[in-house]
């Protein structure tokens, strides 16, 4: 069904949850860069400043590797060993992003949004399955921390 201007308007037409969620995305990253990263310092303010992170090793890899980024004169092609050494540390990054969701989500709700604003932002249906994901998102961390898994 091709999109029409009046489609956001039209009573008839059902939404189409997934479109909507995609223009969300960027207007996220935009609001985000906007008011917290539009100088090279506060970009900065996130990284490491004498060591790569693992999420910054693994998308430099990918970069490199689908030529979004472009290698400099003298350095190396990325290789077999780069690209074992990036998905080596996948699992890292993984973990590091589900504490990052689950401490996000924690203060979202100290911060007094509810779990249909929290499902919303997410793209669940449910504030049901928000809850779900941070009570496993939460028992996941925990297990880490106690060195279980």
């Amino acid at each position: 069904m091709p999109s029409t201007p009046d489609q956001h308007t039209d009573p008839f037409t059902p939404p189409r949850p997934e479109q909507a969620r995609a223009h969300r995305v960027y207007a996220s990253l935009f609001r985000i860069a906007e008011r917290h990263a539009a100088t090279d310092e506060q970009r900065r303010r996130q990284v490491h400043p004498s060591l790569i992170g693992p999420h910054e090793a693994v998308r430099l890899v990918e970069f490199l590797l689908s030529g979004t980024a472009q290698q400099d004169d003298g350095e190396p092609e990325v290789d077999h060993a780069d690209i074992t050494a990036a998905l080596s540390l996948v699992p890292l990054v993984r973990a590091e992003m589900d504490e990052s969701e689950a401490g996000l989500l924690k203060m979202a709700r100290g911060r007094g949004m509810t779990w249909q604003e929290i499902a919303f932002g997410l793209g669940l249906g449910t504030p049901q399955a928000a809850r779900q994901r941070y009570e496993r998102l939460a028992g996941r961390a925990a297990v880490d921390v106690d060195g279980s898994e």
